[in-house]
């Protein structure tokens, strides 16, 4: 797997754009929210929803990346990192969102793609990163806690339980 975390442009559209298809055919939430703000068919609206860069209206600053596995050449996920934390995030969504396109998970990309946006957010000069994920999402917490997420605790948010972990970047 050669994995890297790219932007989203008019070069890798049929890319991007196959693998929304393959999520929106699956019929379940699609995460990071980011690329869910528009529809892909509309590729102008849907690379200018992509990030924000200042804040508006409770949203913070933030960059999106899809991650290409370069030896295949198909998009097997994305990353949203919010470049600091407001008081919902802090809550419950963290600096990182991430999400691998259904026929791509249990083969370790959410374990490679989190290490590749932990190295973004050192970028950003983030050195302590908030992930959360839903208690029942034992394979996200897996992959959080082999990118050295330790768990601080758990709340309840909206009927469901969160585990908020904190990763050290150097």
């Amino acid at each position: 797997m050669n994995l890297r975390l790219v932007k989203a442009s008019y070069d890798n559209k049929t890319l991007v754009c196959d693998m929304m298809e393959e999520w929106y055919a699956s019929g379940e939430h699609i995460v990071p929210w980011a690329i869910t703000k528009t529809d892909c068919h509309d590729y102008d609206r849907f690379l200018a929803g992509l990030e924000l860069e200042e804040e508006k209206e409770g949203k913070v600053p933030d960059s999106t990346f899809f991650c290409l596995d370069a030896d295949r050449n198909i998009m097997v996920g994305a990353v949203n990192i919010r470049h600091r934390l407001n008081d919902r995030l802090l809550l419950d969504g963290g600096h990182i969102g991430d999400g691998v396109r259904p026929s791509e998970r249990g083969k370790g990309v959410a374990t490679a793609m989190i290490g590749l946006a932990l190295e973004e957010c050192r970028k950003l000069g983030i050195r302590r990163v908030l992930m959360v994920c839903d208690k029942d999402n034992i394979a996200s917490a897996r992959s959080i806690i082999k990118n050295g997420g330790v768990l601080e605790n758990e709340v309840v948010v909206d009927g469901e339980t969160v585990q908020r972990y904190w990763i050290s970047v150097s």
